[in-house]
This record gives C-alpha cells, sequence and structure tokens, in this order.
C-alpha cells in the first residue's frame, strides 16, 4: 500500500489541486451558494472513512465495521436537531437537489403535482424544471414574485394552487432575496389539502443561527444544503416531522441512493458542532449585515436590485434598467479577470437567455468567512460596480485586480 502523497502518485492533480488553493485563496467568492469550510471540516472530509462503506443507518448496517460511522452519523443527526429543532434529521443526501428527491419519492407517485417557484423569479432545477428528473416525472407549475416588488406573489401563489391543486407546494429558493413567510404557504397548504417542502438550501446556516426565519416545525419537511452558509461538509439533508420519518429513510436510502459519503457526513457533524458555537450566531448576523452593506452600495451606483434590497445573504442585480447593453455573462467574466467571482442569473420577467442573463447574483458568505465587515464589503461594491461600467477597459480591470490582490492578503484565508 503507498502512502505517499498525491503530488508524487499525479503531480498532474496535485497542480490542479494546488492551482484551485491559489485560486480561493487570491479571489473573493461571491457565489451566493459558496463559502470556505474550516480546516476542522477540510481534515474530517479527507479521512478514512471515504473507505467505508455503512448502507443503512446507525445500528441497522448491511455491513460490518460501523462502529465509528455510527457514531459519526449519531452526532450528526443530533447536532442538526439542536441547530434546527428538528423532529427527525436524515443526513445522508448526498446534496441538496438528492435531499429533495427524498422527500418527493417518499411522499409522491410519478404523475403527481408540483407547485413551485419560477427559476427565473429565484427558484431551483430541482423544484420541477423541464430538464430536472422532477419536471421528467411529475406535473409541475409554477407560481412567481410580484412584478413591481421583486416579493413572492402570496396571493397568486394561493391562487395558482386553488386551481392547480397539487400534491407538495414547494418553497425556499436559489435567487430570492427576502425573508420568507413559511406560515403563509403552509396556510396555502393547508387549504388545498397538500404537503409543504421547505428548501433551505442557501440559508441553511441564517435559519440555524435565528438571523432569518424557519420554516422547521411549520413545514412538513425541510431541505438543505450543508455546505453553503452552514459551512459543514458538502451534501445535503432532511427534516421532517417524526411520522414521516420511516418513509423518508427509506427514501433516501434504498429508495435513491447506496452507500452514504461517510466522509462527508463527517465534515456535516465537524461543521454543525462549529455552527453550535456562540461565534457562528456572530458570523451570520455578519453575513446579513454585509449583504445590507452590499446591496446599499450597489444601489448608491445606480444599480438596480430585485426587491430593492435585502434579508438574507444575496443580491440580486437587474442590470436592465443601469446598464442595458451589458449582460449577466458580460459581468460576470469580466469580474472574474479582477478576482471577484459570482455568477450571471435570471432575473424575474428576463428578456435575454439563461445563457446569457440580464442579472448577477452576489453573495457575501465567503467574503464574512474571510473577515469582512460592512465597510470592506462597500468597498467590494465599489470596484464590482467600477468593473461592470468599465467591463471591456483593460486598465479599470488591472487596478480593481490589484486592490483585490491587497484585500485577499488582508483578509486571508487558507495558509
Amino acid at each position: 500500500m503507498s502512502y505517499d502523497t498525491v503530488r508524487d502518485v499525479d503531480p498532474a492533480v496535485a497542480d490542479a489541486l494546488e492551482g484551485e488553493r491559489t485560486r480561493q485563496n487570491e479571489t473573493l467568492a461571491m457565489i451566493a451558494s459558496e463559502n470556505h469550510v474550516s480546516t476542522a471540516v477540510l481534515e474530517a472530509q479527507s479521512s478514512e472513512l471515504t473507505n467505508k462503506y455503512a448502507e443503512g443507518y446507525p445500528g441497522e448496517r448491511y455491513y460490518g465495521g460501523c462502529t465509528y460511522a455510527d457514531k459519526i452519523e449519531e452526532l450528526a443527526i443530533e447536532r442538526a436537531k439542536e441547530l434546527w429543532g428538528a423532529e427527525h434529521v436524515n443526513v445522508q443526501p448526498h446534496s441538496g437537489t438528492q435531499a429533495n428527491m427524498g422527500v418527493y419519492l417518499a411522499m409522491l407517485d410519478a404523475g403527481d403535482k408540483i407547485l413551485s417557484l419560477e427559476l427565473e423569479h429565484g427558484g431551483h432545477l430541482s423544484h420541477g424544471h423541464p430538464a430536472n428528473f422532477t419536471g421528467k416525472t411529475y406535473e409541475v407549475e409554477q407560481y412567481q414574485v410580484d412584478a413591481e416588488t421583486g416579493y413572492i406573489d402570496y396571493d397568486g401563489l394561493a391562487e395558482k394552487a386553488a386551481s392547480f391543486e397539487p400534491d407538495i407546494i414547494v418553497s425556499g429558493y436559489s435567487a430570492y432575496p427576502r425573508d420568507i413567510d413559511w406560515e403563509a404557504i403552509q396556510d396555502v397548504a393547508d387549504d388545498v389539502g397538500a404537503y409543504h417542502l421547505a428548501d433551505i438550501a442557501h440559508i441553511t446556516g441564517l435559519v440555524a443561527a435565528g438571523v432569518h426565519s424557519s420554516p422547521v416545525g411549520i413545514a412538513d419537511f425541510v431541505t438543505g444544503s450543508t455546505h453553503k452558509t452552514i459551512r459543514a461538509g458538502r451534501g445535503g439533508l432532511i427534516m421532517c416531522k417524526e411520522e414521516y420519518a420511516d418513509k423518508v429513510d427509506a427514501a433516501v436510502f434504498p429508495g435513491s441512493q447506496g452507500g452514504p459519503l461517510m466522509h462527508n457526513v463527517a465534515g456535516k457533524a465537524v461543521g454543525f458542532g462549529e455552527a453550535l458555537e456562540p461565534a457562528f450566531k456572530e458570523y451570520a448576523q455578519q453575513v446579513v449585515d454585509n449583504a445590507k452593506a452590499l446591496a446599499d452600495q450597489l444601489q448608491e451606483h445606480g444599480f438596480s436590485l430585485v426587491s430593492d434590497g435585502t434579508d438574507n445573504h444575496l443580491v440580486l442585480v437587474d442590470l436592465r434598467e443601469s446598464h442595458p447593453d451589458t449582460t449577466g455573462k458580460d459581468a460576470e467574466e469580466a469580474l472574474e479577470e479582477t478576482g471577484i467571482v459570482l455568477n450571471a442569473n435570471t432575473v424575474p420577467g428576463e428578456t435575454r437567455s439563461a445563457f446569457n442573463p440580464s442579472g448577477i447574483r452576489a453573495g457575501t458568505p465567503g467574503l464574512t468567512t474571510r473577515g469582512f465587515d460592512e465597510e470592506a464589503t462597500r468597498e467590494v461594491a465599489d470596484l464590482i460596480a467600477r468593473v461592470v461600467e468599465n467591463y471591456d477597459d483593460e486598465a479599470v480591470k488591472t487596478a480593481v485586480s490589484e486592490r483585490v490582490a491587497e484585500l485577499t492578503d488582508e483578509f486571508s484565508l487558507y495558509d
């Protein structure tokens, strides 16, 4: 058995890994669904648990040798219950999408009806997009945000639900910058006899810290990602009422997955433990404060924001009014050249394509992990504005790149 390093065994992969470490150290990660985990989480995810098959659940495995796998999964479950106040938690889903799949498989039959938010209005592929398994397996109709305010149109949702009679209503979004009225959506679900799935993939950490309202105890099912605002091991989780526990667990294994990725479960356990510390609440509040500072400063530069601001970790910029000749992809590519990494994004009422949309989405979890406060975040907003307004000016991009390099040195990441 070789115990050589990656560099000894595979220089090509080693070069790529070192390149990625350098890229993360020397750029500002502002993709709203990304964050930086601690070295402790990195260590857990690179542990010997990558070797272990542990099909089944703690105490009920289909393989021997699971003593420590059981301990780690039990820790992850108990910590998740404490963080979110859930009755039952499954930490095995490999991603947020597969967490959603677990709920659908547990509670729906092929051809059943899903009501969810349109993708261009802030929804997610796994909520029913035609290219996703949900759109291929279930009948899907969608609600929207209000065209004038950018907020969820709860009245329109209720009207759509009354006419469509869905089996499940999906809330929780991937590009929605406002707090969510979970109880209003639950009331609609109750009125039409539907289940309610709240997908908090983006805001798991904000909900855990109490800086965003929680759907746990309101919605029938709550799914989430574990690597975004919660900063734990990469993957997903499902939280539900105890009455659905057996169906959900069976839908995850053996229904949709085989052996769990136990090294990722270990990363989840470590990250959840970190999130239970008092410092995490301070972090989550700073994420929101930084997002508000980002929003305010971008508006000072004349940018239009969907919903005119933010309550959470992201802002969604609609370039059509302030920069009608600049697409989201133009902005994304120019900003990446300077070391600011965010993503082009569709906006409500999109008039371009999803591949070259009219908006950009920017988040503050990664900046906040590096130690950015409101003042530093406002400076980043200034840099974003400068690049977007001069996206084909090489001199401007060079000057911004130099300032980004200074900021990444000041707010260091991984040694």
